[in-house]
């Protein structure tokens, strides 16, 4: 099997790389392993300087006139798109909505151990919606939900930013709560420094131990937190 057939299968609605023979074009752009441009090429000719130095001819701008092709190693290339995906992946801030349940006859200390659950989820850079669900004839008053969903957000108003005011659906009213602009921006700067430190360590790492360029040696982020607040979901509740 060809380095392209191997590499090409990309899954469904990627974009396809043409690479060698794949390249139909009767003539490319073509940019050499160190970066000089060699000018327009018949393909064969391009094709033909790629094998000449063992590598490949891949195609990384077919829009162009004529299509952009570069001559490096196919796979190699392929392994650095891979590991840039996954790299971007997990810089990415996935902001997740967790719920936090209250009942109208909720009382004050769980009030407050609410809203500490609620401190802890914006912390980590979640949205959260409390809810307070209503039984029977409860709903017939729904003014002491809405205080205690206003109380809520004067206890935690220094940390969000009120997306959604108290709404009814159904036999609930929810409030949606986000984190404002500098909690989000503290936690950026801690993954940053977090990331800053394990390259520095896997520099470290490669310096003493002399491994091979080949392996990936990235470290997992494992410092998110899986805070469960079923617990909380029970007490204060009727």
């Amino acid at each position: 099997m060809s380095v392209e057939q191997r590499f090409s299968r990309e899954p469904r609605g990627t974009p396809q790389i043409r690479v060698n023979h794949r390249i139909r074009v009767p003539e490319v752009r073509v940019v050499a392993d160190d970066g000089s441009n060699l000018g327009v090429l018949p393909t064969n000719e391009a094709l033909r300087r790629a094998q000449e130095r063992g590598l490949d001819l891949v195609e990384v701008n077919p829009k162009a006139s004529p299509p952009v092709c570069k001559i490096l190693d196919f796979g190699k290339y392929k392994y650095e798109e891979k590991k840039k995906q996954r790299d971007a992946k997990r810089k990415q801030t996935v902001v997740e909505v967790k719920e936090i349940k209250i009942r109208p006859k909720t009382d004050d200390h769980d009030i407050d151990v609410k809203v500490r659950a609620i401190r802890k989820f914006i912390e980590q850079g979640n949205k959260v919606k409390v809810t307070c669900r209503f039984r029977g004839r409860e709903i017939m008053h729904p003014q002491r939900a809405e205080m205690q969903l206003v109380l809520i957000v004067s206890k935690v108003e220094d940390m969000v930013n009120v997306e959604q005011r108290p709404t009814m659906e159904a036999r609930t009213m929810a409030v949606l709560l986000a984190p404002k602009p500098q909690v989000l921006q503290r936690l950026a700067n801690e993954r940053a420094a977090r990331e800053r430190e394990q390259a520095k360590q896997g520099h470290g790492a490669h310096s003493t131990q002399g491994r091979d360029h080949g392996h990936d040696h990235e470290h997992e982020d494992h410092d998110d937190v899986d805070v469960d607040d079923d617990d909380d979901d029970d007490e204060g509740e009727d």
